[in-house]
C-alpha cells in the first residue's frame, strides 16, 4: 500500500462519529485515520506528508485540551476541535493554543471539509518553510568557525575594512572570508544574506552559532 500525499487523523472515542467523518472525507477524496483515544493517537506512526487533526475534546484517556498542550511542545498538524460538550472557556483555550478552529457537533459537513482544506494548506505552507529552513542551517553549518564570525560583521554593515579591524585580519583576508560566505550561504547579493540571517536569528554582532 503507498502512502497518501496527505492524511487527515481523527480522534475521537466515538465509533459512530469516526465512521461519519471517514465516510465524510473519503467521499470528498481525502485519505484518513481514526483513532479512539490520546494514546492511540501518540502510538500511531505519522506519515511524513502534509496532514492535520481533527480532535474531539473528551477523550477517554486524556481531555483533547491537554493532549493539544503536550503537542505543543515539538511539531505536530493544525487542529480542529470537534466536541459535543462546547464551552466558551473551552474554546477561547483552544484557539489561543493556536487550533484552527472550535466546532460543536453537530456542525456543518460543508464547515468541517472547508476548514480540512485550510489546516492541509497550512500544514503544506509550514512544512515548506520548516524544509528551507532546515537547508539553510545546513549551508550555515558549512561555513567554518572563523566565517561564521565574519557573517554578522558583513550583515550589520561594516565595511571590509571596519569588519577585519574588528577580527584583527587584513582586509584582503577579510574579503576572502566574505565570498567565501555568500557562496556557501548561496547569497546573491548582500541583501539576500541579509534576509538568511535574519531567518536564522542571527543578530549583526556577536553570535556565531544557530
Amino acid at each position: 500500500m503507498t502512502s497518501p500525499d496527505q492524511l487527515v487523523m481523527i480522534v475521537d472515542d466515538d465509533y459512530r462519529v469516526r465512521e461519519a467523518l471517514q465516510e465524510l472525507l473519503r467521499a470528498a477524496g481525502l485519505c484518513s485515520v481514526a483513532l479512539g483515544s490520546a494514546a492511540e493517537y501518540s502510538a500511531y506512526p505519522k506519515p511524513d506528508v502534509p496532514a492535520c487533526l481533527i480532535l474531539d475534546v473528551e477523550l477517554p484517556d486524556i481531555n483533547g485540551l491537554d493532549l493539544q498542550r503536550q503537542l505543543a511542545e515539538g511539531y505536530h498538524p493544525p487542529i480542529i476541535f470537534v466536541t459535543g460538550h462546547g464551552d466558551i472557556p473551552s474554546s477561547v483555550r483552544a484557539i489561543k493554543a493556536g487550533a484552527l478552529d472550535f466546532l460543536t457537533k453537530p456542525f456543518s459537513d460543508t464547515e468541517l471539509l472547508r476548514l480540512v482544506h485550510a489546516a492541509l494548506a497550512q500544514d503544506r505552507e509550514q512544512r515548506a518553510r520548516q524544509a528551507d529552513l532546515d537547508h539553510l542551517r545546513q549551508r550555515f553549518h558549512s561555513l567554518t568557525p572563523r566565517e561564521r564570525e565574519v557573517l554578522p560583521l558583513v550583515v550589520s554593515g561594516l565595511l571590509n575594512k571596519q569588519a577585519a579591524a574588528q577580527l584583527g585580519i587584513s582586509e584582503v583576508t577579510l574579503q576572502i572570508h566574505r565570498t567565501n560566505v555568500m557562496r556557501k550561504m548561496e547569497a546573491a547579493s548582500l541583501a539576500d544574506l541579509v534576509r538568511m540571517a535574519g531567518w536564522l536569528n542571527i543578530p549583526a554582532s556577536q553570535r556565531r552559532y544557530v
